[in-house]
């Protein structure tokens, strides 16, 4: 380990003792009731300066500093050409064409299938265990699933012994074996299959959750007048699932916008596959292009933007309505 790296992890250590130390310094400010003193304003500001300076250094002023890199040349000087190359260069638009199709689908697939296999199995024999094998991909880091799943994708070429079990599947009905992650586009879809495996695990928990907070007495209003059980999923279930739905879908949305595990894991961004968090690597430490991985850092935090300002709005309307 080098000096940097224990260094790092000496910040990171007393940063979370001193975030921890801020967070309980607040709950007991707030919970005590009794009047307050000009000495429980001093009491208070002691537990929250180091947590507010240790953010202001690991935090604030590193998202300061990269946006600042955004804006500036190989030179110094102050220049817009990161983003000119971002949203003018083949290589910038099909990643940002790629991540727009993982945000997309992702979210769309995995709150889907969630949200079906929660209400399938919701109140059946077996419930536990069926939710423990969809939710257990959960417990698997990116890294491991890309490579789990790159053991499914693996190529052998025609005449060999296939250990991947696409490829195999293809040779037992007849079919050549296809080097799957180098075929574009196909490959873009096959990596969101594997965020779409973990994410689903996520979506079915916390919208069965949801499911089961439906009063009862509201499903059996709508089965006494008369309606089938597509009618009183429309009507009764997602209605009142819809908060749940809009948590899982703006917290899968962020984590896919985020993605950057099971592309570098499964083809380094190879082959028409990159999306912005890798390419934001690849630019800053590998091709030591530092403006243009910060033009991309720059451009994800927009991204990410505004699907958190719109789930706290939705948030607030329903306290307000509440």
């Amino acid at each position: 380990m080098t000096t940097a790296d224990l260094l790092g992890k000496i910040l990171q250590v007393v940063m979370g003792l001193a975030v921890f130390a801020a967070v309980v310094g607040l709950l007991i400010f707030l919970i005590d009731k009794a009047p307050k003193k000009g000495r429980d304003y001093w009491q208070l500001t002691a537990f929250l300066l180091p947590a507010l300076l240790l953010l202001v250094i690991g935090l604030i002023y590193p998202a300061a500093r990269t946006t600042g890199l955004a804006f500036v040349d190989r030179s110094g000087a102050f220049s817009l050409a990161n983003f000119e190359w971002m949203f003018t260069q083949p290589q910038a638009l099909q990643t940002l064409g790629n991540t727009i199709i993982w945000v997309i689908l992702v979210p769309l697939a995995s709150t889907t299938i969630g949200l079906a296999y929660a209400v399938f199995i919701d109140r059946s024999r077996g419930e536990k265990f069926f939710k423990a094998i969809v939710f257990m991909p959960m417990a698997i880091s990116f890294v491991g699933a890309g490579i789990i799943w790159k053991f499914v994708y693996d190529y052998k070429s025609s005449g060999r012994d296939q250990i991947g079990l696409l490829n195999q599947l293809v040779v037992v009905f007849g079919g050549q074996p296809v080097q799957w992650l180098q075929t574009s586009p196909v490959n873009t879809f096959l990596l969101i299959v594997v965020m779409v495996w973990i994410q689903t695990g996520f979506a079915m928990v916390v919208l069965s959750a949801a499911i089961k907070g439906i009063p009862t007495e509201q499903i059996e209003a709508a089965q006494l007048d008369g309606t089938n059980a597509w009618q009183r999923f429309t009507n009764v279930t997602l209605p009142g699932i819809r908060s749940s739905l809009v948590v899982v879908v703006t917290t899968i949305s962020i984590a896919t916008l985020k993605v950057f595990d099971i592309v570098r894991t499964m083809t380094a961004g190879n082959f028409n596959t990159s999306v912005i968090a890798n390419e934001m690597y690849t630019q800053a430490f590998r091709a030591g292009e530092q403006g243009r991985g910060a033009a991309l850092a720059v451009v994800l935090f927009l991204l990410v933007l505004p699907i958190v300002v719109y789930n706290v709005n939705v948030l607030r309307k329903q306290r307000e309505i509440r």
